[in-house]
């Protein structure tokens, strides 16, 4: 995935000017693919050298006043080749579980209770995800685009769904850790 590709797909969606993309990154892309204004700023500069994009003409030019895109026929031409294009999966990376495996040689202290943060935090956001899917996706949503959005918001709540379970099970392991749990180094040397 790439920072152009989602401004494009956004556009195509709705010509927007920068300050209202970077609204709707927060309200939904960004919630599988985020980005700051500056970043946006900067690839809309991008993506209009490239001739992908425009900035709309404006009723009255004044300085200052905020320029809306729209997406250019090769624009369009870029976006459904980069969908068509094959892609590998790309490798799962999360610091929390080479922290978990640095707890089993230098101790586990103060890791417990950020496990419990984390599952806080991805209720948090799988309850968001539900609202999202209740308010967004009743009856009548049967759109090619609708079922599409559906399915990503779908790969949301199982992720999260997933990462509740994963980490109500850590916590519970953590539960039947030995007393001292100051790591396997620790112990070998006391042996």
């Amino acid at each position: 995935m790439s920072l152009p590709h989602a401004i494009l797909t956004a556009l195509l969606e709705k010509p927007s000017s920068g300050l209202e993309l970077t609204r709707r990154f927060d309200r939904s892309i960004g919630y599988f693919w985020s980005a700051t204004h500056q970043q946006i700023y900067r690839e809309l500069g991008k993506l209009q050298a490239q001739g992908h994009i425009r900035a709309l003409p404006s009723e009255a030019p004044t300085r200052g006043q905020k320029k809306s895109y729209e997406v250019l026929p090769a624009g369009r031409d870029e976006l459904a080749r980069w969908t068509s294009s094959p892609q590998d999966p790309k490798p799962w990376r999360d610091a929390l579980f080479v922290r978990l495996r640095a707890a089993a040689v230098v101790g586990t202290t103060g890791l417990e209770d950020d496990l419990r943060r984390h599952l806080v935090l991805h209720r948090r956001q799988l309850a968001e995800y539900e609202e999202i899917e209740k308010r967004d996706f009743g009856p009548g949503r049967d759109t090619a685009q609708d079922r599409l959005q559906h399915l990503i918001l779908r790969a949301g709540i199982d992720l999260e769904t997933f990462w509740t379970q994963w980490l109500a099970n850590a916590l519970e392991e953590f539960e039947r850790l030995p007393g001292d749990t100051g790591g396997r180094a620790e112990r070998s040397g006391s042996e």
